[in-house]
């Protein structure tokens, strides 16, 4: 994967130094695209969606795509019903990244990361990013930033990015998708008219417009929260969280007069994720970033969706993080989620090995053998045996 993406950017940084002389290649001299327009063949656009569909070809054989087909039929779903001219044009992609982001890049390529599913509460709130979006797909916004690079440097930057990630594994990939991301992050006016168009769209399909400032303002609580903020990916491309919330308050209030803009959909977008939230919440458990993951799961918790899986995601991190206190912090959350129903099988397995370092042997035992009782085909039943024979001879 490395390698081809490697192969595919550098004709992009070659093109960054061509478009910094294409005449009448200024930001802001492009009308807005038509649908199932294509730019002609001897312009730099048309050299840049070229370099993107490579891209987009290496994406499409990606390990990291999530190829469920009625999750992908979801999310196209209420592209198609945001922008009903351009639902042909556009290709969505969910990629498994446990990041909050969505992208569109200038050919009709469209990015959802998994942590953005996640993290929405409702199919309003997913609207809103979509919309978002598509209103820079619409004005060209791509192109007119590529346009407007001054000089090779900042795309010589970009490139020294992805090969430092090259090796990296997965945090390489991400990686590559970040350095993608910014070679493309679009200026404040360019995201004030995605908002406005993000918002309209929403309006105009009866969606909440409300929803979309609470999305920010949980994201910018988790960034606060985040062990390392500044590797919090969606903020390194948009705008100051005041601006954009001054923004999404004026829109809101624009918007808030108009009658039958209260549908959230919650409920179906529940439905259209469930299957997939106990693997999201895996990866986050991953990432290691204890404080902003501690924000995620109060939200979900919160909302009442799955609290059993939630709380042993809870206990996850405690005895994952280790400090002081974890251990029995991670207890009582091993207990909430098997008294809420619900939780995955290994969360006896996870209760059973702190008892056991506890010298709780008799409930470390019982813990052991429930989960072999919930998950009589795991994978690791041999290595479970061996502990609760080890158990029953220190109990002799």
């Amino acid at each position: 994967m490395t390698r081809r993406w490697g192969r595919a950017l550098l004709p992009l940084i070659l093109l960054a130094a061509a478009s910094c002389v294409t005449p009448g290649g200024e930001p802001g001299a492009l009308t807005d695209i038509a649908p199932g327009e294509r730019p002609t063949l001897e312009s730099d656009e048309a050299g840049l969606w070229m370099e993107v569909d490579r891209i987009e070809n290496n994406l499409k054989t990606s390990g990291h795509i999530v190829r469920d087909p009625e999750l992908n039929a979801y999310v196209r779903d209420i592209v198609c019903r945001l922008t009903t001219d351009y639902c042909e044009d556009l290709r969505i992609y969910i990629v498994q990244v446990p990041h909050f982001n969505a992208a569109m890049y200038p050919s009709g390529m469209m990015q959802v990361w998994t942590g953005l599913l996640l993290r929405a509460e409702n199919e309003a709130q997913l609207a809103y990013v979509l919309g978002h979006e598509i209103g820079h797909y619409l004005r060209r916004h791509s192109i007119q930033q590529w346009r407007g690079v001054r000089g090779i440097a900042d795309a010589l930057v970009f490139v020294q990015i992805v090969a430092a990630a090259a090796g990296q594994g997965y945090l390489g990939y991400v990686a590559q998708l970040a350095a993608l991301g910014s070679i493309f992050a679009f200026s404040r006016e360019q995201e004030r008219e995605a908002d406005q168009i993000g918002f309209e769209l929403m309006a105009r399909a009866g969606y909440d417009a409300g929803e979309a400032g609470r999305i920010w303002e949980a994201l910018i609580e988790e960034r606060e929260a985040a062990d390392d903020p500044e590797r919090f990916i969606f903020f390194s491309t948009h705008p100051s969280s005041e601006e954009r919330m001054e923004t999404l308050d004026r829109l809101a209030g624009e918007y808030s007069g108009q009658a039958g803009l209260t549908k959230t959909n919650q409920d179906a977008f529940i439905d259209a994720t469930r299957a997939f939230r106990t693997a999201w919440l895996r990866d986050e458990v991953r990432k290691r970033d204890h404080g902003g993951f501690q924000v995620v799961l109060d939200n979900l918790i919160e909302a009442g969706e799955g609290v059993g899986a939630l709380h042993f995601f809870q206990g996850e991190m405690h005895r994952l993080r280790g400090d002081d206190g974890d251990e029995s912090e991670a207890v009582a959350a091993y207990r909430r989620a098997l008294e809420a129903g619900g939780a995955p099988a290994e969360t006896h397995r996870s209760l059973g090995l702190l008892m056991w370092k506890a010298g709780e042997l008799g409930e470390a035992g019982r813990a052991f053998e429930d989960y072999l009782a919930a998950a009589p085909e795991a994978e690791d039943r041999a290595m479970i045996d061996s502990y609760l024979r080890q158990i029953e001879g220190d109990q002799r």
